[in-house]
């Protein structure tokens, strides 16, 4: 029971956290799909990217793939500007399948979670991404949940007391909220089936 309650609170807070996230990793210079595309001008093959991009968007990626190797035949400095323009193109159509906007790749970051995840996608385990996720939302609720109780002794003293109760109540019940929101659609979405896109690693 213990660890269905916890896989549930991790599920709500990577689903709630999903579009902010996940969107900033695959436009990041260390993400997924920059690694995927790293990889295929490494080995000459373009099999590892292809996965990121929808169907109908497969030949765009092939003949950007094409002009790119061509390029950087050229010289170092061609080849930079190429690697470049090819990772951009590969993201770009990545996010267009995603119904989201290309804004441009960002330099290489690290959030503790994205890579958390990534890890236990290597280790084909999730109990230490479960463990983390779960003291993360599990602090956060106990914050915002004694900030709540100390506000609510003072609420009726007067009106100043008052409306700090009700910004701490509305932080707590909100956050609650959200996390069950979460919940619920990481439900359906598994009910309904595996996920159209992913951002896991290769």
């Amino acid at each position: 029971m213990k660890n269905a309650v916890l896989t549930a609170i991790v599920v709500a807070t990577v689903v709630a956290a999903t579009p902010a996230s996940a969107s900033v990793h695959c436009d990041t210079l260390n993400g997924p799909v920059v690694e995927a595309s790293r990889l295929a001008l490494k080995t000459g093959d373009v099999t590892p990217v292809l996965k990121w991009v929808q169907p109908a968007m497969e030949a765009e990626v092939r003949t950007a793939f094409t002009r790119t190797l061509e390029v950087r035949a050229v010289g170092a400095a061609a080849r930079e500007l190429a690697d470049t323009w090819f990772f951009e193109t590969v993201v770009r159509l990545h996010r267009t399948g995603e119904g989201e906007a290309f804004t441009g790749l960002k330099p290489a970051a690290v959030d503790p979670a994205l890579e958390a995840a990534d890890r236990a996608l290597d280790a084909g385990s999730g109990e230490d991404l479960i463990k983390l996720v779960s003291a993360h939302v599990a602090e956060a609720l106990r914050v915002r949940h004694a900030r709540a109780v100390e506000a609510r002794r003072h609420a009726d003293h007067d009106v100043d007391a008052g409306r700090a109760y009700v910004a701490a109540y509305v932080d707590y019940v909100h956050y609650v909220e959200a996390l069950h929101n979460a919940a619920a659609g990481a439900h359906a979405a598994a009910a309904a089936g595996p996920a159209a896109h992913a951002h896991g690693k290769k």
